[in-house]
């Protein structure tokens, strides 16, 4: 029995062949949903609620092969990539280690996906952390965990990239989508609908700040308009 993880090529059927059990994945999704290398950050991105991990028996086609078990898990409001994927890490090789005995002995028998359900992420590039302040805070604020610690989520400020690395959602406010101003004595920028709230930043070639120590060495950002 050959088993994977987080390896992110089609094996050939030459490779397959190999072992006479196969091989198993551990794939952190409950498939056919998010089938492909982004699972974690798709879940987090689309607001889902409930992810989990799924263990499959690897065929020739992504993420496509009969499923052995699955275990759910709810996705934390505060959850990052970082952290889900520790945890769903954790999950997937707690069941894993359950099932294999079944399997072996023949206990456990493998299930068709509905593969008419499957759906598909991609491979996570720089650019796809780039904000669009015309998108809401909502959306903003799960990019901002999504795609941490990478490629995050980032504007440009100066020329320069700003990292913003943990925000919070207000609702209201009628300014421009990309104003950057104080509510509250606090640093917030307004959205396609509602605003967002930032807790902590990083200016390129600089350390990551809570929003008042950047404000206190970057006092001219209040009144820009993000692009």
């Amino acid at each position: 029995l050959a088993i994977i993880a987080a390896y992110g090529k089609i094996l050939p059927k030459e490779i397959l062949d190999i072992p006479s059990r196969g091989f198993i994945n551990v794939h952190p999704s409950l498939l056919p949903k998010y089938r492909g290398p982004s699972p974690i950050q798709a879940a987090i991105l689309n607001g889902d609620k409930e992810t989990g991990v799924t263990i499959m028996k690897i065929d020739e086609k992504m993420d496509h092969g009969p499923v052995l078990a699955y275990s759910k898990w709810l996705i934390a409001d505060s959850d990052t990539y970082e952290t889900l994927s520790k945890k769903l890490a954790e999950l997937g090789a707690e069941l894993l280690i359950k099932i294999i005995p079944d399997y072996i002995s023949g206990k456990l028998k493998p299930i068709t996906q509905d593969h008419s359900k499957a759906t598909y992420t991609k491979i996570i590039k720089k650019e796809d952390g780039k904000i669009n302040w015309l998108k809401s805070a909502g959306e903003i604020e799960r990019m901002t965990r999504a795609f941490y610690p990478w490629p995050t989520a980032w504007t440009l400020w100066n020329g320069k990239v700003l990292k913003i690395l943990e925000t919070d959602v207000l609702i209201g406010n009628d300014k421009k989508p990309g104003v950057v101003f104080l509510e509250d004595d606090e640093l917030a920028i307004k959205c396609g609908e509602n605003i967002l709230m930032i807790r902590k930043l990083q200016l390129e070639g600089g350390k990551v700040l809570s929003a008042k120590e950047f404000l206190n060495g970057h006092k001219d950002f209040i009144g820009n308009v993000l692009k």
